[in-house]
């Protein structure tokens, strides 16, 4: 019998059709769905779908996928992603026979995709020097597997984009018979250029990490010497196309443009920080939150709410790291929860390009306590997640009016409220952030007060 495990983070779209899809392949008596604290209906999805769902112990597929080993109930296991609809017909069947009929012990598929430059530019030339026997394997990085419990029950999973090729380099370690199955033609979201230098680097130190603890003979210091000046090579060549195109820088404001938040130093400022605090505990719905908060600042003169965003130090050396991004060819400004006379004030100060926020409204020059979200905020047809507002929502909208692609797109922020900014936009940056689920989700963790990073990134 066949247990199928699905490692999943926030998959409501597709979590049900993948459930299903599992449950209908013969032999399978068993599929679990190993959340990764999701903050959507996934894991309501797969209980209404009748699917075993245990909460991950650690953020990370790795940790996922280890739980889901653990908690399977037979001998024979499957990984599915849980991103993917639909799946060839075949694969369940495709992945097990070989190991239903003693032929190996652990499977790995292939498939036709419109992606894979990962496994071109970093896995395969490092397979090449120090596990050249798995380039047989054409889609060494393919998370669709299947195998023995026993086996997994050995692995150490790692906790990043490392983890496939991982455990391939361990069965062949572990001398484990084993095969790649072609299961035909799959979907994958494509990752733009900029974001797949992570990816890069956690599989190739997946790799050489493996390769020095096996005391393996092709460990060859030399042959990593000629292997970075190819990759510098690959480097400049693709800085050269991306100089070519259109592309978008989005800054969150407080917290990260800013040394502090706007309304708590109001808040300070004003005293009415005890009153700021009983709103934000008493009230979930965040467009009713967004109009109470603004209601503290009735009474409040313009000149009082600028002097109050001017005594918020910016981060050091922002002006000069947007003048040199708009340089680049960059457009660059501010999505924020805030309101537009402080934003625009900022992206003034900084000379960014655009500024989208609330709408705080002002009667001579004295602030009403009123508030007009602007329509760009709200959910629509287009909207990439289930969010009443969302950051997101107003990208897109940029992203029509620039004429830009969302994957030639940087967002960089620091809250939940950035979420879904950062995993939409070719390249999400967490910005000296304290919360471990958007620092898990991001491609990039700047944990220094400086946006200098951005300059490497974006050359």
């Amino acid at each position: 019998m066949i247990s199928v495990i699905i490692p999943t983070l926030n998959e409501e779209d597709n979590i049900a059709s993948v459930i299903q899809f599992a449950k209908a392949q013969p032999y399978v008596t068993e599929v679990i769905v190993v959340d990764d604290k999701s903050q959507d209906k996934t894991v309501a999805i797969a209980h209404s779908n009748q699917a075993k769902v245990v909460t991950s112990t650690k953020l990370g597929k790795g940790a996922s996928m280890k739980d889901g080993v653990l908690c399977a109930k037979n001998d024979i296991v499957v990984f599915l992603d849980g991103d993917i609809d639909p799946y060839p017909h075949f694969t369940i069947k495709l992945l097990t026979d070989p190991i239903l009929q003693d032929e190996v012990d652990f499977v790995k598929s292939s498939f036709s995709r419109n992606a894979g430059r990962v496994t071109e530019l970093a896995a395969k030339p490092l397979l090449s020097i120090f596990f050249p026997e798995l380039l047989r394997f054409s889609q060494p990085l393919s998370g669709m597997i299947a195998g023995r419990k026993t086996l997994f029950e050995k692995l150490d999973f790692r906790d990043d984009y490392g983890v496939d090729i991982g455990i391939l380099i361990d069965m062949h370690l572990m001398n484990v018979k084993m095969k790649e199955v072609e299961i035909g033609y799959i979907e994958n979201k494509s990752k733009p250029w900029q974001a797949l230098g992570r990816m890069s680097k956690e599989v190739a130190q997946t790799i050489i990490m493996k390769a020095a603890a096996s005391n393996n003979p092709n460990y060859n210091f030399e042959e990593l010497g000629v292997l970075n000046e190819i990759r510098s090579q690959m480097e400049l060549a693709l800085n050269s196309q991306l100089e070519s195109l259109d592309k978008l820088v989005v800054f969150d404001m407080d917290n990260t443009l800013l040394q502090g938040r706007f309304i708590d130093t109001c808040a300070v400022k004003f005293d009415f920080k005890s009153a700021l605090m009983n709103i934000r505990s008493s009230e979930s719905d965040v467009i009713i939150l967004t109009k109470q908060i603004a209601t503290l600042l009735k009474g409040k003169t313009f000149n009082e709410l600028i002097e109050v965003v001017d005594s918020i130090p910016i981060i050091e050396g922002t002006k000069e790291v947007v003048a040199e991004l708009k340089s680049r060819g960059y457009i660059v400004g501010i999505i924020s929860d805030s309101y537009d006379c402080i934003t625009n004030h900022i992206k003034n100060k900084l000379g960014m390009d655009f500024s989208l926020s609330n709408e705080l409204e002002f009667s001579k020059s004295i602030c009403t306590g009123e508030v007009k979200i602007p329509s760009f905020l709200f959910s629509n047809k287009k909207s990439l997640c289930k969010h009443s507002l969302c950051k997101t929502n107003a990208v897109l909208s940029l992203l029509e009016k620039y004429n830009i692609q969302k994957e030639n797109t940087i967002a960089i922020g620091d809250s939940m409220n950035d979420l879904c900014m950062i995993k939409e936009a070719g390249l999400g940056i967490a910005f000296c952030s304290k919360d471990e689920l958007l620092n898990h989700h991001a491609d990039v963790i700047i944990s220094e007060s400086s946006f200098n990073e951005l300059l490497n990134l974006t050359k």
